[in-house]
């Protein structure tokens, strides 16, 4: 668990639910939280965009979704410079709109993270006492060969960690000018 510190009563129930995964042997596996000072609905019209994770995802500077949007879904992603990679292929395992979660799962690409699958989960909560949203996201993902578990975990909780950051400020700062109607889908 990182991102909010210790796991809290509100999280709790939500990580049961929807955030366990099995690791074998080779795999490491972490959940983080974010608090973001946005109405859930903002903050899930960001992140249910599968075929538009750039609109938060500052390492993402290309997307292209295979077919229809819908369960079963491959997108091509181009990565910016900067990381180990450039290209990653990733399909859609899980969408729900009424519960709020989306799941993937990598299935190609020129990066290190083999049987990489994620479930990000958005809830509605009061935060400062207006509508603010708790996001959890769990991974689970292969220990490349040279890595160590908590090495891997490091850098995908890194990644991680960035991507939600980046998703406060965007939705936060939609919130602050009053957009707070959800992206057209």
């Amino acid at each position: 668990m990182n991102g909010g510190g210790a796991c809290g009563a509100m999280e709790t129930p939500y990580i049961g639910m929807h955030h366990r995964h099995e690791p074998r042997e080779n795999q490491c596996t972490s959940v983080l939280v974010k608090r973001i000072k946005a109405p859930v609905h903002l903050v899930w019209s960001l992140v249910r965009r599968f075929d538009q994770p750039q609109k938060y995802k500052p390492f993402v500077s290309r997307c292209e979704v295979k077919g229809d949007f819908a369960i079963g879904s491959v997108r091509e992603v181009n990565v910016k410079s900067g990381l180990p990679a450039t290209t990653s292929t990733e399909r859609l395992e899980l969408l729900d709109d009424e519960e709020h979660i989306l799941g993937i799962r990598i299935v190609g690409g020129d990066h290190r993270l083999r049987n990489y699958s994620s479930v990000i989960t958005v809830h509605p909560e009061v935060i400062d006492g207006r509508p603010g949203t708790l996001v959890i996201e769990s991974f689970m993902v292969d220990v490349p060969d040279g890595n160590t578990k908590d090495e891997t975990c490091y850098f995908v909780e890194a990644l991680i960690m960035c991507n939600l950051k980046s998703l406060a400020d965007v939705s936060e700062r939609m919130a602050i000018q009053d957009r707070t109607e959800p992206i057209n889908y």
